[in-house]
């Protein structure tokens, strides 16, 4: 018998218990076709803890987390929230949690499903093929570094400071060449080398880790020529590291390849195999508790966590073709309908894409 797997389900607001909802009963269906097995505790964060706890990030809900294998995050935040003092805001929650699990890596893949090519602004014949990952360093650099504002004779100055160490940069480096082992053995690091002293180091940890892992084909790559071939040539990537900012940029960019923010899932890792698997996309309030929000990127979020936390391939094939399946046959959610009448629910696109899982 399996062994049974501990899973964290945190909800969040808005859309996130709809589309966590429709996960759920990916992850049973699972259970069912594979015979693996899963346990869920439930727990709150984000806006709705702070109503109902007085902080967005309860120490309860960080100890469910703590005994968990992985965690499943629907979505937090919204309107409600935003004037709230920093401490009491669903954003520092998401920080919280980052630091309190040692997650230091943000994985966001980018896949552009043949039949939602036209929904890109990019040609189809550019987009073709185009299956990436960006690997993202998630604790260090300019937005974790020194901010401080001083007077000079030319008025006042903001200072912001990118800062890293060799073992920040290698363990990002060696999780991003172990992931391109796995995939199609090529890896684009990406700095601003020819520039900043920080990005000179990052490429001397990169060249040095690289002999380890002689199978995965190497390419160093500037930043701002990185942003120009993911609009020239993104099916020549498959996975892409950099550092904070920079990924926080490209990782967007190359959301916006598919077309649809609500169709792309994320992981955040740190050392060993647990995760911390979310939608890209936010809350929307404006359409919750409506039937219309996309639940694909929870639902594709629960396969990255099959293959990257558990090492189900196996299942984890299931659900991502399941739900190319299904897109091939028509279905269509509201936010990826070229006809709006014609779109289903976020029940209905949930149920068949457990129907279609084998």
């Amino acid at each position: 018998m399996a062994e049974v797997k501990k899973i964290a389900v945190i909800a969040g607001d808005g859309i996130g218990p709809e589309v966590v909802a429709e996960a759920e009963k990916v992850l049973k269906r699972t259970e069912e076709l594979f015979g693996y097995r899963f346990e869920t505790e439930h727990a709150l964060f984000g806006g709705i803890a702070i109503d109902e706890k007085g902080t967005p990030l309860p120490q309860e809900t960080l100890e469910v987390c703590q005994n968990a294998d992985a965690v499943l995050l629907g979505a937090v935040g919204g309107p409600k929230w935003d004037s709230n003092p920093a401490e009491l805001r669903p954003e520092t929650g998401l920080l919280g949690i980052r630091k309190a699990l040692g997650l230091f890596s943000n994985l966001r893949p980018a896949v552009v499903f043949d039949c939602l090519k036209d929904a890109s602004t990019l040609k189809p014949e550019v987009l073709e093929g185009t299956d990436l990952i960006v690997v993202r360093e998630l604790t260090g650099g300019i937005y974790f570094g020194e901010k401080y504002r001083r007077e000079t004779e030319n008025g006042q100055q903001a200072v912001d400071t990118c800062a890293y160490t060799v073992n920040e940069v290698e363990r990002i480096v060696r999780q991003a060449f172990e992931i391109a082992q796995k995939r199609r053995k090529k890896l684009a690091s990406v700095d601003k080398a020819n520039v900043l002293e920080s990005s000179r180091l990052w490429r001397e940890v990169v060249i040095r880790v690289a002999a380890d892992y002689p199978d995965v084909e190497l390419e160093h790559v500037l930043v701002d020529n990185c942003a120009m071939q993911l609009l020239r040539r993104p099916s020549s990537f498959d996975v892409i590291v950099t550092e904070n900012m920079f990924g926080d940029i490209l990782s967007d960019e190359a959301a916006m390849l598919t077309g649809s923010i609500g169709m792309l899932s994320s992981a955040s890792l740190g050392a060993g195999s647990f995760g911390l698997y979310e939608p890209v996309h936010g809350s929307a309030p404006d359409i919750a508790g409506q039937n219309l929000a996309n639940p694909i990127a929870t639902i594709l979020s629960v396969a990255l966590m099959l293959r990257m936390t558990f090492g189900y391939a196996d299942a984890a094939d299931s659900i991502e073709k399941a739900v190319a399946e299904v897109l091939d046959a028509g279905h269509r959610t509201s936010d990826i309908a070229v006809d709006k009448s014609s779109a289903i629910g976020t029940i209905a696109m949930g149920d068949l894409i457990v129907a279609t899982m084998k």
